[in-house]
């Protein structure tokens, strides 16, 4: 089986000539994950390959997110596919105090269009904080940046625009491309979302919704369970992985054969995760969940400065003991349902 590094040996073919398909896409969404900070690339726009020699010149490398990431750079920068597409636009805002975590590019390709790509959770707290609130919050700063991106960029470039992201990236690739204007939404030829999460249903009963899942392509991995959060409408292609569980989530992983990925059906697993948070979010009221959610990531935020895991485990106990009593009947009610339903669905597998 192979991977996309598999692909980009065999497809090393000018975009010109053989046009973007599905594991494109995928490649192009996780550039947007690429140590691209200090090579200036919000002000300037340039190719790939450039950009590539700037981090090779560069002494501060800025966060790696996924070593694979670092072998693929060079790989994309030195291929023909990849070398010369141009990249602009770039953005990586985190904001503790509104809880969000966003970046993304922008890359022009030599099929007069362009791609906005997303990226999706980093390694931040504050990056899964605001993961974690899209169970109880119909909208987050993230993908409010996006749809504003998503606009501006369309006023920069006339071209066709494609939109990607993985992972949470995903989420905000489908959300921008519906709340984006109508004007720029009719220049969005295809959208893909590459095991991202979904919706609360008040935003995909809406016509900006229904009006776009058209166009999109969703992936996602036999085991998901990124990928089959909350709500979706669209379509959705299960393709096969190398990993288990929810190390299937790293888009590394996801085997293909030529220009397309390898189908697969989902697992017991996955149905089984799937059914038990779906039925702890109907039973779970939304001031529940976000009560649950924000005492969870204050005992965590306590303990990011450690390294060690007796230290850790201390300052969790430390950390738990000291939260108020209404805090500590949440966390202790929220768990309870949760564990009660994934006991009742082990019983109908």
């Amino acid at each position: 089986m192979a991977n996309i590094f598999d692909y980009m040996i065999w497809r090393d073919i000018d975009i010109k000539n053989v046009e973007i398909n599905e594991i494109d896409a995928l490649i192009l969404s996780r550039l947007s994950y690429f140590p691209l900070d200090n090579l200036n690339l919000e002000n300037e726009t340039i190719t790939l390959k450039e950009a590539y020699n700037r981090y090779c010149n560069t002494e501060n490398k800025g966060r790696i997110l996924q070593k694979e990431d670092t072998e693929l750079f060079p790989v994309l920068a030195n291929s023909i596919r990849f070398g010369n597409i141009l990249l602009s636009n770039y953005v990586n805002k985190i904001d503790n105090i509104l809880e969000k975590q966003f970046s993304a590019i922008t890359i022009e390709l030599p099929d007069n269009t362009i791609f906005v790509s997303y990226r999706g959770t980093d390694n931040t707290i504050v990056g899964w904080k605001e993961d974690f609130n899209m169970s109880f919050k119909d909208l987050v700063p993230s993908q409010v940046d996006a749809v504003n991106y998503l606009n501006n960029i369309a006023t920069k470039y006339k071209q066709n625009i494609r939109v990607a992201g993985h992972s949470k990236g995903g989420n905000l690739a489908v959300y921008a491309s519906a709340f984006c204007n109508k004007e720029v939404n009719d220049r969005i030829i295809a959208i893909y979302n590459n095991d991202g999460p979904g919706f609360q249903k008040t935003v995909i009963d809406t016509n900006e919704y229904k009006n776009t899942i058209g166009r999109l392509h969703t992936y996602i991995p036999q085991t998901s369970i990124i990928g089959r959060l909350l709500n979706h409408k669209e379509a959705t292609t299960i393709i096969k992985s190398t990993q288990t569980g929810i190390m299937q989530h790293d888009l590394y992983s996801w085997q293909l054969l030529g220009a397309h990925f390898i189908e697969d059906t989902l697992t017991n697993s996955s149905e089984f995760i799937d059914q038990t948070i779906t039925n702890w979010l109907n039973e779970v009221s939304p001031e529940q969940r976000e009560k649950f959610i924000d005492t969870l990531f204050e005992i965590l935020n306590a303990t990011q400065l450690s390294s060690k895991k007796f230290e850790t485990a201390k300052i969790i106990l430390s950390t738990y003991k000291n939260i108020d009593e209404e805090s500590k009947e949440i966390i202790s009610k929220t768990l309870s349902v949760f564990f009660h339903i994934a006991k009742n669905n082990i019983k109908l597998i």
